[in-house]
């Protein structure tokens, strides 16, 4: 067997091995997302915040501030405190958990300040993004499913058609790996995943193929810009918690991205009570 041969049958094998881990995650990982999307309340808001405290951890280590142990305690204890008030449905204290822990964060910050606090950004619009989304009563659950399997659908096909078909780079000085085919791969199954919504009665035709296609593209750049800050601090994964994905960021780029423009959507529609049924009611 010659060298080629050699390199192209591990390659193989490690992107085999690498399919393998991701469904035994996702076996695992949707289940989860799913029974706390439908209990909702506590339940969803509890995951919700470990999430987010996850994802801020693994930022500061991307960022090379993983040592600055006051910036870190200081951003948790913020998330946690947002994400309690939030399961109080006591607004007015996350917004003030969410002042304090952003000063906090800036103050204590004695190196890549900036950085830092778009760490704190990230993870605390992830958090109040998901729970408003699903805080509707009524159509709480569907936006979230909704918003779910459309950043989840952009990213399998995305993935399998990127592999499948290649071809030119998306944009190879941030992601090298990225190709136009698996964008419009993924862009794709967003659609279908809006269209099965409408067949089974949950939304009309043209507002949820537009929402699944901005949703999309959302996805794709939280993508991209998790990407490029891994590149600008030479980091390959954010961690290797998850099986076949990496970290928490690895793996939640897009849908952080796909929930926070849900979520503003939804807020410039009907306000903070109804974000849910904005997104599915037209």
């Amino acid at each position: 067997m010659s060298e080629q041969e050699a390199a192209a049958t591990a390659i193989a094998e490690q992107t085999s091995r690498n399919l393998v881990a991701r469904v035994a995650a996702a076996a695992v990982l949707v289940p989860l997302a799913l029974g706390t999307a439908y209990a909702g309340g506590w339940w969803w808001t509890a995951l919700v915040t470990l999430a987010v405290i996850g994802l801020y951890v693994e930022w500061l280590k991307v960022v090379g501030l993983a040592h600055a142990r006051r910036v870190l305690a200081t951003g948790v204890i913020a998330l946690a405190a947002i994400g309690l008030s939030m399961g109080l449905k006591r607004p007015e204290a996350a917004l003030a958990a969410w002042v304090l822990g952003f000063a906090g964060v800036i103050l204590l910050a004695s190196e890549r300040r900036g950085w830092a606090a778009g760490g704190f950004l990230y993870a605390s619009s992830a958090q109040l993004a998901a729970i408003a989304v699903r805080a509707d009563p009524v159509k709480g659950f569907d936006a979230l499913v909704f918003v779910l399997f459309v950043a989840w659908a952009s990213d399998i096909g995305g993935y399998f058609a990127g592999r499948g078909i290649g071809g030119p780079k998306l944009w190879p000085r941030v992601s090298p790996n990225k190709t136009w085919a698996g964008a419009i791969g993924g862009f794709f199954l967003s659609l279908v995943v809006a269209a099965t919504f409408v067949a089974f009665g949950r939304g009309k035709a043209l507002p949820l193929l537009c929402l699944a296609a901005m949703l999309s593209v959302a996805g794709q750049l939280g993508d991209l810009l998790e990407s490029a800050v891994k590149r600008r601090f030479g980091v390959k994964d954010s961690s290797h918690l998850i099986p076949g994905h990496g970290g928490l960021m690895d793996r939640l780029d897009s849908l952080v991205a796909a929930l926070v423009l849900a979520a503003i959507f939804g807020l410039l529609r009907s306000g903070a009570d109804g974000v849910g049924r904005a997104l599915m009611v037209w």
